[in-house]
């Protein structure tokens, strides 16, 4: 794999990710004393430095995670995809991550069960962010993609059954999780892979069959009939070395006639008449090539298989993502644009695939494929934002409200600055620890290219958004590991070796980031 990694760049880049990620949290810092009008500094300063840390590490795992499949297949460089990550992570939990956020902060414990005091209610938070970024940190240097959202899931209810076990008799404090909905979310957990899994196995299957199977088999016949061609070219170049002068003149001069025919005709399919075996061989061959219909797959299949991704995306867009902006749209206004974009979208890819044409087929069929497949990952940016970033800014959020206004309440509003500040932390993750992670998905589960990493990010993005619409904190992490691994099905050959350690670690997110956050917990609680 061709990547451009932290370690492969001079280290003037690593210095100034370094120093924009400390100067944002310096002021950062300074704004947020200041908005938070002073109350408890010395835990502000230690909630901002948690919830950085988490949005660091989310860069780490699960955004290395999300675009491994492009930086795999060669369509995006790590730069590259630093800069997708960065508009479209960020814009996907601004726009769409409102229920998650609110899911995670208020659907996973009742908390008013215990009546649980403003400063409890902040350790609760701090402690799930840390518990949960030190799980996370682990993980991504072993290189295993895990779930943030099983982290600081993790992380909450750990910390919440310590504070209930200190405010009651015990065992009854097991009652304030709401484990009908953490069965609801482990059984997301199982179907999320297996979906992903199935969804990608039946569209790659189709992409394979009727793109990359058929023009690679026209391919050969192309080179077939190359060979063809230059061994017809050798073979009159002997035959016509051995003639007579005078049958020589003949011959030549029966070429020339037929070379003007030969180049003046309006189009391949057009019947000439021939005088020489070697044009006469030469146009026998050229039918043949033609017949082969060779851009078939580019030309047809293609454009079609390209309309219906970004319509998919589109819809998913207008129907959640841009939902919240209140832009007046019907549902008949929606289907509308959808469909108008998707016309366009086709358009577009008919006509760049017929420039394409007499071009080296393979290149061709990775060129347009990476194309398709830069759209794919900023919508899978999207739909990840809207689902994972969340799980940083959500309980500082809060944490930030609580300490501002000294009361718990049911939302809390999240200033730029906040999305700002981690949405570079987040980068700044990504760059710094994202490489193991970016291998694993991106080569060591299945071999990528253009055409597999486009599906992988389509069926996963599908997912991940159905499942925003539900307000449901599923993992995007096991949907795209499922879905890299149905592709590698399609080829056979797929890492279920590497799978063993990567489930475990899925197996022991949960409980690892609840037992870190009661002792983070306890140690919070005895400090302050």
């Amino acid at each position: 794999m061709k990547t451009t990694t932290a370690t492969q760049t001079p280290p003037i880049v690593s210095f100034a990710f370094a120093a924009a990620l400390i100067g944002m949290v310096a002021y950062f810092l300074f704004w947020g004393l200041g908005y938070t009008n002073g109350n408890h500094p010395t835990l502000f300063v230690l909630a901002t430095l948690f919830g950085v840390f988490m949005a660091f590490n989310i860069g780490g795992n699960d955004v290395a995670n999300s675009f491994g499949t492009s930086v795999g297949a060669g369509t995006l460089t790590v730069p590259q995809a630093l800069g997708v990550a960065a508009v479209f992570e960020v814009s996907g939990a601004v726009i769409a991550g409102g229920e998650v956020t609110k899911t995670i902060r208020s659907g996973i414990v009742d908390l008013q069960a215990l009546q649980v005091q403003p400063m409890d209610f902040i350790f609760i938070m701090m402690s799930a962010l840390l518990a949960a970024a030190l799980w996370l940190l682990f993980a991504t240097k072993k290189g295993w993609p895990v779930s943030t959202t099983h982290s600081i899931i993790g992380g909450i209810v750990g910390s919440s059954l310590a504070l209930g076990f200190l405010l009651t008799d015990g065992y009854s404090s097991l009652s304030i999780v709401k484990w009908n909905k953490i069965g609801e979310i482990a059984i997301s957990w199982v179907l999320s892979p297996a979906l992903g899994g199935i969804m990608s196995f039946i569209l790659f299957k189709q992409i394979k069959t009727y793109v990359l199977d058929y023009n690679d088999k026209v391919d050969l016949q192309l080179k077939d009939l190359k060979r063809e061609k230059k061994q017809h070219k050798e073979n009159h170049r002997i035959k016509f070395e051995n003639l007579s002068a005078h049958e020589q003149v003949v011959v030549a001069s029966a070429m020339a006639r037929d070379a003007q025919t030969y180049s003046e005709r309006d189009n391949l399919e057009e019947e000439i008449e021939l005088e020489s075996e070697y044009y006469k061989g030469l146009y026998a061959l050229e039918k043949r090539r033609v017949s082969l219909d060779a851009y078939k797959a580019l030309q047809h299949w293609v454009p079609l298989i390209s309309s219906l991704g970004i319509m998919m995306i589109a819809a998913m867009l207008l129907f959640k993502g841009l939902n919240n902006l209140q832009l007046g749209l019907t549902v008949l206004h929606n289907f509308l644009i959808v469909g108008m974009v998707g016309a366009l979208v086709w358009m577009a890819t008919y006509i760049y695939a017929r420039t394409l044409k007499h071009k080296d087929l393979a290149k061709s069929t990775f060129i347009i494929f990476s194309w398709m497949q830069v759209f794919t990952a900023a919508g899978f940016a999207f739909s990840h934002g809207a689902n994972d970033i969340a799980n940083a800014i959500g309980p500082f959020a809060a944490i930030m409200d609580v300490i501002r206004t000294g009361e718990i309440s049911s939302s809390a509003a999240i200033p730029p600055v906040v999305m700002i500040t981690f949405g570079i932390a987040l980068i700044v993750g990504l760059w710094f620890i994202g490489k193991e992670v970016i291998q694993t998905v991106g080569t060591n589960l299945a071999a990528m290219h253009p055409a597999s990493g486009f599906t992988a990010e389509l069926t996963a993005a599908t997912v991940v958004m159905l499942a925003s619409l539900l307000g449901l904190p599923v993992s995007s992490t096991h949907i795209l590991v499922g879905a890299v691994l149905g592709i590698g099905m399609v080829n056979k050959n797929a890492n279920w070796q590497l799978m063993k350690p990567i489930a475990t670690a899925w197996v022991v997110t949960l409980p690892s980031a609840a037992i870190i956050a009661v002792l983070v917990f306890l140690g919070l609680r005895s400090v302050f």
